[in-house]
């Protein structure tokens, strides 16, 4: 068989419908934890209280939140895959079906920078970003929408040379000017060298990574320690009501540069919107998340 354009279709148009509707388990797992461990009564029933907002959604199939953002997607194509398919039209078409039919409606989320008109299309919509898997025979498609409140925080800045320390303290500042207004608790995703584009590319891919998750290289995940400790001891808390949980993972990735070296720091806020799945050369699909 050969994965053809309504595969595509189908596939990119339930991943969006699925993220609007059930938080990952890994942060279920995350939150519930830390309710755990939170020291003031007022975190301990924010986060009970978004937990029981996540089960309701699943159980009842409805949308966790209103915001139901832009549509963003990551396609991973294997190298040995057979697929006959214009993948980005075939995306297209599966958004512009799911704003046709999908119950409750989405609002009107899509925004031109230039009139600040808002519709469901606009130039460049979705976004989507490609990628090859070496000897993998299916394409992985990753959704997870971004909404207003994680996405108005992100931020990238250009230094030259500098040091562990610097590179950490610009972190901070951005965990601070970011406050609460995110909807902690948080996933952070930092990238560090590499160019401007693919900079802010690592950033975005390290929201995706499973909480909890040990980075291979000791110093990058001794670089996530302090920094998960360094921000939530800000005290934030969970929509800003105070305690120790303002972020539930910092999750860091780093390429090599120039001697200039951007930072990018991206947040998924609570919901932590995030669904993947592959569809195989022989037909089937796998949903992974």
């Amino acid at each position: 068989m050969t994965i053809k354009d309504a595969d595509i279709q189908k596939l990119s148009e339930d991943l969006y419908s699925w993220a609007l509707r059930k938080v990952p388990e890994d942060t279920k797992v995350a939150l519930a934890a830390a309710r755990d461990r939170e020291t003031t009564d007022t975190a301990r029933r924010t986060l009970n209280m978004m937990l029981t907002s996540a089960n309701r959604a699943e159980n009842d199939n409805q949308f966790v939140c209103s915001d139901s953002g832009v549509p963003v997607y990551f396609v991973k194509i294997g190298t040995k895959a057979d697929w006959n398919a214009n993948i980005k039209s075939a995306i297209r078409a599966g958004f512009d079906h799911l704003v046709e039919t999908i119950q409750p409606p989405l609002l009107k989320h899509v925004t031109n920078p230039l009139t600040n008109e808002r519709s469901y299309s606009g130039r460049h919509m979705p976004i989507i970003t490609y990628d090859l898997v070496e000897d993998a025979d299916y394409i992985e498609i990753i959704c997870s929408p971004k909404a207003l409140g994680s996405g108005r925080w992100a931020a990238m800045e250009l230094f030259t040379f500098p040091t562990l320390e610097t590179i950490e303290t610009y972190i901070l500042d951005v965990a601070i000017k970011a406050g609460a207004q995110h909807c902690p608790p948080v996933v952070m995703g930092v990238g560090i060298g590499g160019t401007f584009d693919y900079c802010t590319k690592l950033a975005k891919e390290q929201t995706l990574r499973e909480i909890g998750s040990i980075n291979p290289d000791p110093q990058v995940a001794a670089m996530e320690e302090r920094l998960c400790e360094a921000v939530n001891a800000l005290g934030y808390g969970p929509m800003g009501t105070g305690g120790a949980t303002t972020v539930l993972g910092v999750h860091v990735d780093y390429a090599a540069g120039h001697g200039f070296t951007p930072v990018a720091v991206a947040f998924n806020c609570w919901i932590n919107r995030r669904t993947r799945a592959r569809i195989y050369s022989d037909g089937h699909v796998e949903r992974l998340e």
